[in-house]
């Protein structure tokens, strides 16, 4: 007895307290994906055996069917990870320079209204007109290869970029501003040490966005320009003309968690970048 009621007054050791407590934060993160995932699969089960006919079940595999017969075959697997790496090479160039322009292109319209004013209305020209419609313009004039396909990518990336730095730097502080005002900073020091860095952020946001908007440009290239080595698109292309549902569906599950793998990652780099210090990180 005295034993028990010992071990009931003294208290648990602050370690095992902290790694409870870590042990649930995790579990709890996991429990909705892991839900969304056991329900689509689910659904994906069910549309398959009881929706879909046994003559019309090769529309839709279900998810064993795509697993035995696609994913693991090392052959097939090989190939849609050649063609994966191909499509990343890709989309991470045309990400790489939406970033460079897309931040230069914001700088440039918050330095001075008539630039923004000129600028502006192309950018929303780029994300208004369909892509598609542009993509036999842009094969005429760079071929069908890799600079093809990397401007594809530019093209749908770019304006979350450009559209959230510019909202960043234009949404500084009036306190912050004055304060640089009264120490009589130059348009430099100001845009270097204020505008920038409060712009982060935003900054961060957009590339986010952009990223998987990037992944989807690689796919849209490698489906209209063919030349060089093929891309994740132009097996996802070539799988559908030839009806190999399992391996259409499991090369569009790899490209799917290869855009969820790149957002994940910009996801990460925004907590590490941005710190406690911003709402976005939290």
């Amino acid at each position: 007895m005295v034993s028990i009621a010992a071990r009931a007054v003294i208290p648990a050791k602050p370690g095992t307290e902290l790694s409870t407590a870590r042990v649930r934060k995790i579990a709890k993160t996991l429990a909705a994906p892991a839900i969304s995932i056991a329900l689509a699969l689910a659904a994906w089960y069910a549309v398959s055996m009881l929706v879909l006919s046994e003559g019309r079940r090769f529309l839709l595999p279900p998810p064993h069917v795509v697993f035995t017969e696609s994913l693991t075959d090392p052959k097939k697997l090989e190939v849609m990870g050649e063609a994966l790496a191909v499509t990343a090479r890709v989309a991470l160039t045309g990400l790489l320079i939406s970033a460079v322009l897309g931040v230069a292109i914001a700088v440039l319209m918050s330095q001075a209204k008539p630039i923004e004013n000129v600028v502006y209305p192309y950018a929303v020209v780029l994300q208004a007109i369909p892509v598609l419609a542009v993509v036999p313009l842009i094969g005429l004039w760079l071929g069908y290869g890799f600079a093809a396909r990397t401007t594809v990518c530019v093209l749908i990336a770019i304006h979350p970029i450009i559209a959230m730095t510019l909202f960043g730097i234009k949404s500084v502080d009036a306190n912050l501003r004055e304060l640089f005002t009264l120490g009589r900073a130059g348009r430099l020091r100001r845009l270097w040490s204020l505008q920038l860095p409060a712009a982060l952020p935003s900054t961060l946001t957009g590339l986010r966005t952009a990223a998987g908007l990037s992944v989807t440009g690689a796919i849209i290239g490698d489906m209209f320009f063919a030349q060089g080595k093929p891309g994740i698109g132009t097996l996802l292309d070539t799988y559908r003309a030839r009806l190999q549902s399992e391996d259409l569906i499991g090369a569009l599950l790899l490209a799917a968690l290869f855009g969820v793998l790149v957002f994940t990652v910009f996801t990460l780099i925004q907590k590490v970048s941005v710190g406690r210090w911003h709402d976005s990180a939290h």
